[in-house]
């Protein structure tokens, strides 16, 4: 079937929107895709309401509603039938069972008048996983499809999502099971830092390519101070929250612009190089996907820290900018036919979990 995936990340930049062809197993094809950008005025409203859960009537109700409108107007889609809705996620607390995905399915449904598959978090959360990372089973399928294509070798391969939060996935496109050929894990903070900091300093959404950062030097005494805190000695599966490491962003506030961007940058390749550590056999290679590998920096960084060549994803025939809205397309599917979309090597849940509420357009 055709599957209209849909992805806002913690970067807080829009909404990404990519077509699948899928039986929820195999890749069959990739379709259109778009972005569509937050305005100033909607990313305000997301920035306002981080952190707060569901119930709260003010900021966190005002995301959802914006978030649902925005995804509606982004699904200019009208060939895929159904739609997997990942939301803004706002907060995300799996220690206390709990994880907050702003933007109601039901809405989506309605305004489309299609089906749509959300809420892919919870049940996870519900059954004692982090609910994150939820793409690595998706990452298996993009490996086994590049196999396929003769653009990867039958090995072992690292895909390394740079969102706000960085996510690595493990996996070995040899074994048809993605249950039992993926580890995954959050890294830690990626872009979201530095897009703060260019937001707070600079009035910008982001360090456009890199430039600010190649033009300063890191504070190694911050990196070293970073890479102490608790989350880099516990074991994967292990998520993050987008706000986990506040503490990084008040560690550079001395800092003048370039050399604080070039220390987040540095932080957030360190934190990859030490999350290497805990795979099962190390990679050949790094490919990246997701908004920070247009960070030259970010990439320059990662080379150097985890002394490994890194790739976009591109290098494999694939779309880094859309993986995360089309492994909702995907997940979507899965959800469908009843198939696992997260397990224990990926969220740490004890048993292969199927995550999502289906809304009818009428539901």
């Amino acid at each position: 079937m055709l599957v209209l995936g849909m992805m806002s990340g913690t970067s807080l930049d829009g909404v990404d929107a990519a077509v699948v062809e899928t039986d929820g197993e195999a890749i069959h094809g990739f379709g259109r895709s778009a972005y569509r950008p937050y305005c100033a005025a909607e990313a305000a409203v997301l920035h306002a309401a981080l952190g707060r859960w569901p119930g709260d009537e003010g900021v966190a109700e005002a995301a959802a509603l914006s978030v649902a409108a925005h995804a509606a107007l982004a699904a200019d889609f009208p060939e895929a039938a159904l739609i997997g809705y990942h939301g803004q996620t706002l907060a995300h607390d799996p220690a206390h069972g709990r994880t907050h995905q702003a933007g109601q399915g039901w809405r989506l449904a309605r305004a489309t008048g299609r089906r749509v598959v959300w809420d892919f978090r919870r049940e996870d959360v519900r059954q004692g996983g982090e609910g994150a990372p939820l793409v690595p089973f998706f990452h298996h399928a993009l490996a086994r499809w590049a196999v396929a294509q003769g653009r990867l070798a039958a090995a072992p391969v690292v895909f390394l999502n740079l969102g706000g939060v960085g996510n690595l996935t493990w996996c070995d496109p040899r074994k048809p099971d993605p249950l039992r050929a993926c580890i995954a894990f959050d890294t830690g903070p990626a872009n979201a830092p530095l897009n703060d900091l260019m937001r707070a300093r600079r009035g910008l959404a982001r360090d456009e390519g890199g430039a600010l950062a190649a033009a300063g030097t890191p504070d190694e005494t911050v990196v070293e101070a970073f890479l102490r805190h608790e989350y880099f000695t516990r074991p994967a599966p292990k998520s993050l929250d987008r706000d986990a490491f506040a503490g990084l962003s008040a560690a550079v506030a001395a800092l003048g612009d370039a050399d604080a961007a070039a220390t987040l940058v540095h932080a957030a390749a360190a934190a990859v190089a030490r999350g290497l550590g805990l795979l099962p056999s190390r990679p050949e290679m790094l490919l990246v996907c997701g908004g920070g590998r247009h960070n030259a920096a970010i990439m320059a960084a990662l080379g150097s820290r985890c002394r490994l060549p890194v790739q976009p994803v591109e290098a494999a025939g694939l779309d880094g900018d859309m993986i995360e809205a089309q492994g909702f397309a995907w997940l979507a599917a899965r959800v469908l036919r009843g198939l696992p979309t997260s397990g224990p090597g990926t969220t740490g849940a004890p048993r292969a979990v199927c995550g999502g509420r289906i809304s009818a357009p009428a539901g």
